[in-house]
């Protein structure tokens, strides 16, 4: 993909998100880590790496530890880039990649040397990252500040141009392990081959990915973040729940999809909160709070609850008897970017104000106003959980409850849809089914 302009413009807006945290925080220069290997307990192995996201916000460098950003807002940006002399480990090459010019490369070949590239005056930089005891070793005083930390975390939420390109791509390539996973689960693969299948279309491995692929067969699409994965198949076979993503230059996407394995009523209530799903992917507004359109999504996961009689009251009713919890006790979605869970999506303002979540609903990932140039996922559930039926079994609610209707579809596990969502501010772009997910 060939970013030309829009990664320039992208650089622009780092500089100038910089500078305004220079300027309110009387600091000089802001310094960011991407990050270093850690070694796992008594043992001489790592875990994999994970990039800061505060770095790889200004380029897709994901896989180099001990590289560092040296930032004032105004001069050309300085990466300090890790290339040590190493013959048991490959070394990374010299960046010519589309980001490389947009920075003053610094090479670094041994950690010891970090410290003649770094500014003189620490007292005057602030440090953003992981490694707290490294910084202070290092001299920073200024670590983690909250000024800088909340600016950032707020303007993450409006993406550039160059992000929604990754999002995009993000989506593609996500889009085309989900249609060859679909076909292993109606060819009756397990769990475990449809996640192999799923990362072979996507080519990234479980490393590499930006979450733990969710791939629940039957009753394990009820277990909400679902990452056992069984090696046999099931001997009956009758749903399989995929919540599964890709990374691309260090941006995610989240999706997920339901389906019957045979043409039933499961099938009919799959397709019918599709269409739901559809509907509240449209209807997100610029100008209305992520509040207002989760509770959009409980309106029809209310009817389709009333419709298919697993509750015999109407839609309002179970909306006001709060008997729609039990079958979706999740938020309606999340910002997405940098992390899969992006930050900044509950606060109000650039200084830390918050936007508060409804006593009710203290579970939601995102409470803050949908403006343009966000992105949001969109994924509506209604599962079948043991744990909290047996709550309302017990309660004074029981009596409107179809418990027979209800434990036929236990086997089944639950439903999730999710799509990624640009808002713009004439239209909603669905790039999930824009990349040719149904």
């Amino acid at each position: 993909m060939d970013f030309g302009k829009n990664y320039s413009e992208h650089i622009v807006e780092k500089q100038r998100r910089i500078q305004t945290i220079l300027e309110r925080s009387e600091m000089d220069s802001v310094v960011i880590d991407a990050g270093k290997l850690v070694y796992m307990f008594q043992d001489d192995m790592t875990y994999p790496f994970k990039c800061n996201p505060l770095f790889k916000a200004w380029l897709p460098l994901i896989d180099n530890p001990n590289s560092w950003l040296i930032l004032d807002g105004v001069s050309k940006p300085k990466l300090v880039f890790y290339q040590p002399v190493d013959f048991w480990h490959s070394v990374p090459k010299d960046p010519t990649d589309f980001w490389a010019t947009e920075f003053e490369i610094l090479k670094l070949t041994t950690v010891d040397d970090l410290q003649k590239f770094l500014p003189k005056d620490k007292s005057k930089s602030i440090y953003l990252g992981e490694f707290v005891d490294d910084a202070k070793k290092l001299g920073f005083t200024e670590i983690n500040n909250k000024i800088a930390l909340d600016y950032l975390h707020y303007h993450r939420a409006y993406k550039t141009a160059y992000e929604m390109d990754c999002l995009r791509e993000a989506n593609r390539i996500a889009v085309a392990g989900h249609k060859v996973a679909k076909a292993a689960f109606m060819s009756g693969a397990s769990e475990f081959e449809i996640q192999l299948q799923y990362f072979r279309a996507i080519s990234q491995s479980q490393s590499e990915v930006p979450y733990g692929t969710i791939i629940g067969l039957n009753q394990n699409a009820a277990i909400l973040h679902y990452t056992t994965l069984e090696r046999q198949a099931p001997k009956e076979i009758h749903s399989m729940l995929i919540d599964a993503g890709a990374n691309y230059n260090g941006y995610a996407s989240d999706i997920t999809r339901t389906y019957a394995y045979e043409k039933n009523e499961f099938a009919e209530l799959v397709s019918a909160m599709d269409k739901a799903q559809v509907e509240l992917c449209n209807s997100y507004s610029v100008g209305e709070s992520y509040t207002s359109a989760h509770l959009k999504s409980f309106d029809l996961i209310a009817g389709l609850l009333s419709d298919f009689k697993f509750i015999n009251l109407s839609a309002s009713e179970i909306v006001e008897k709060e008997l729609v919890k039990p079958f979706y006790p999740h938020g309606l979605g999340h910002h997405l970017g940098l992390q899969v869970h992006d930050l900044g999506a509950n606060l109000a303002a650039d200084d830390g104000t918050m936007a508060e979540k409804p006593a009710n609903h203290p579970h939601l990932r995102a409470t803050r106003v949908l403006e343009a140039g966000m992105v949001y996922t969109c994924e509506p559930g209604l599962y079948f959980i043991d744990s909290l039926l047996s709550e309302v079994k017990e309660s004074k609610n029981s009596k409107y409850m179809n418990w027979d209707k209800i434990e036929s579809f236990k086997k089944f596990g639950g439903i999730r849809i999710e799509d990624n969502i640009i808002l713009h501010e004439s239209r909603n772009e669905n790039i999930t089914r824009e990349c040719g997910l149904e």
